[in-house]
């Protein structure tokens, strides 16, 4: 064998060599961002009981301490919690605003991964006290941000490549929800399913290593104990499926409207004229007011489901802490807050679930289980509506409860709230507050950006229209005084009629004679394809792409036949190019 032959039959051995070094590589900093998210978590848990314990003097049962102090305290506790958040967040880190999750997702798909390195403290303060004073928002959506934040801020100091910074991002994630919830395979599925967005062999083994580990730590020092001890329910009659079915149909659209009620509340709390960093302040003495006489709202909310899973509940207050949950935390995220929505979610699940089972049990007493099963069912199809994710919102329940018995319906329950909520509005809770910044994270990377950027920042308005009675002559003389190639046709009320590029001029000039005869009327091109200022970049582009065409005319919105000026393809492919290295630049 020549030694050609052995270098040449050596390289995939090599190859394969190299790619099982770096999955290994791989696999020991997912152990390690478990072992870190872990921790982290444990300290998120212990730091919201220590404030809460500061503010209500209980640091476990908070619906029964808030019960037992005066009215005033139960307004000023989440009013101050406001004022020190919104400044925290305004000034240090902005992103921590809100329920983290979506901006995770974004650095994911726009970013690579890269997440500022004080996120981490940043969220954890802010969240910490927004849930420990009181503001009706849960953990999950903060650390899993915090989570994603070690991951990322790993990768940075190792300066590990893009893809693997994503890796290890889900790991975070991952590890974050598994240690909050103790529920490893939830944890795992979430960043797969909602973080990353697939399923794949290099990313399911580290992520899957990640949140087993990080469970092992937060059961070392928290226990092996489920979040909800309740009843074993199980599924009493197979005529209790239709039961269950309508209501993930009913899941669907309260999802869907606590999705709305979410955005709605964070657009009124913009357009109010207010300082930025006072809004928390405000949104929590309203929290403090509904709480005065829902003082369920308040928190994560945990004592009140575990009620509504025990049948403990009036159906008359069932049926207030739907609506008045909804609106709390619609408040607490829309004024600037810091928390997520996962135990909203499951808050108001628990509630609609139980005053459906009290009417359904109550026609079909002999066929049918008690409330507290139609509670349980409806946490996971709430939460599935909410994020469009049914197989976190499955597992999820399933290992909150350590009960297996009622997966059927819950199953049931979960897909068609899913199927139901985006049915009627195609991006869930998460991608809508991305989707409303411009980007798409289901489109790519390429996509969102061209859709973040508008037309009208980036058109030419310093341009040279002619008029439709132009000679050739004259037109030739512009063209070579100029630089433009393309030039909009107006008529004599300066409306645009035309474009006229030198590509409609060459088949003109072979012809003698013509100079003085031909104007731009004869030769322009009178199906204008355009464009208007609002527009993005992204619909620029398909334009541009449809008839091979290197400028478009940009016309106002209100009167399509009025020019504001010129966007030139170099500019889209310039502009793209320059927010990718602006992306991928870390935010110091």
């Amino acid at each position: 064998m020549s030694n050609r032959t052995r270098i040449l039959s050596a390289v995939p051995k090599a190859i394969s060599s190299f790619r099982e070094s770096e999955y290994t590589v791989t696999i020991i900093l997912a152990i390690f961002v478990g072992i870190l998210g872990g921790f982290g978590a444990i300290g998120f848990r212990l730091l919201i009981q220590t404030l809460q314990n500061f503010f209500y003097r209980s640091g476990t049962d908070l619906l029964e301490a808030v019960r037992s102090i005066s009215w005033h305290w139960r307004i000023l506790v989440p009013t101050v919690g406001g004022a020190v958040v919104g400044p925290l967040i305004f000034f240090f880190a902005r992103e921590a605003k809100g329920h983290g999750v979506p901006e995770v997702m974004e650095a994911v798909a726009m970013r690579s991964g890269l997440i500022r390195k004080r996120v981490v403290i940043v969220k954890s303060l802010a969240s910490a006290i927004s849930i420990g004073t009181g503001g009706s928002v849960g953990r999950e959506g903060p650390i899993v941000q915090i989570g994603s934040a070690i991951g990322s801020t790993l990768g940075q100091i190792l300066r590990v490549s893009g893809n693997r910074m994503r890796n290890l991002v889900g790991c975070g994630a991952a590890a974050g929800i598994a240690a909050t919830f103790n529920a490893p395979i939830a944890g795992a599925i979430f960043a797969l399913e909602v973080i990353l967005g697939e399923f794949t062999i290099g990313t399911f083994g580290p992520i899957v290593l990640s949140s087993v580990m990080a469970t092992v730590v937060s059961r070392a020092f928290l226990g092996n104990y489920p979040a909800f001890d309740v009843p074993k329910y199980n599924l009493v009659s197979i005529w209790e499926i239709p039961a269950y079915l309508i209501m993930g149909i009913l899941a669907g659209f309260v999802a869907l409207l606590f999705t709305k009620s979410l955005y709605k509340a964070e657009d009124l709390w913009d357009d109010l004229k207010f300082p930025e960093y006072l809004k928390p302040a405000l949104g929590g003495l309203t929290i403090g007011c509904l709480a005065l006489f829902f003082p369920h709202i308040l928190g994560v909310g945990y004592e009140s489901i575990t009620l509504a899973l025990l049948g403990k509940l009036s159906w008359f207050l069932l049926l207030a802490l739907v609506l008045v949950k909804i609106a709390a935390t619609s408040l607490t995220i829309g004024s600037g807050g810091s928390g997520g929505i996962f135990a909203p979610s499951l808050f108001i699940g628990a509630m609609m679930g139980g005053i459906y089972g009290l009417v359904v049990h109550n026609l079909f007493p002999s066929v049918t289980a008690s409330s507290g099963a139609y509670s349980l069912v409806g946490m996971g199809a709430i939460v599935a509506g909410t994020t469009h994710a049914p197989i976190t919102a499955i597992l999820i329940l399933f290992e909150l409860t350590d009960d297996y018995r009622i997966i059927l319906p819950l199953m049931l329950a979960c897909i068609i709230s899913t199927v139901t909520a985006s049915q009627l509005k195609r991006e869930s809770i998460y991608t809508m507050k991305l989707v409303r910044r411009g980007i798409d994270v289901r489109a790519g990377r390429e996509v969102s950006i061209l859709k973040s950027m508008l037309v009208k920042d980036f058109m030419l308005r310093n341009i040279v229209p002619i008029s439709e009675h132009l000679s050739l002559n004259d037109l030739l003389h512009l063209i070579k005084e100029g630089t433009s190639s393309y030039f909009p046709v107006l008529n004599s009320k300066e409306e645009l009629v035309g474009i006229l590029s030198l590509r409609d001029i060459r088949p003109v000039l072979l012809e003698e004679g013509l100079m003085d005869l031909v104007i731009a009327k004869d030769i322009m091109t009178e199906a204008v394809i355009t464009l208007t200022s609002d527009q993005s970049l992204y619909d620029a582009m398909e334009k541009f792409g449809s008839k091979d065409i290197d400028q478009l005319p940009v016309v106002d919105t209100k009167n399509p036949k009025k020019v504001l000026g010129m966007l030139k393809r170099t500019e889209v492919i310039a502009a793209y190019n320059n927010a990718v290295v602006e992306r991928g630049i870390e935010k110091k």
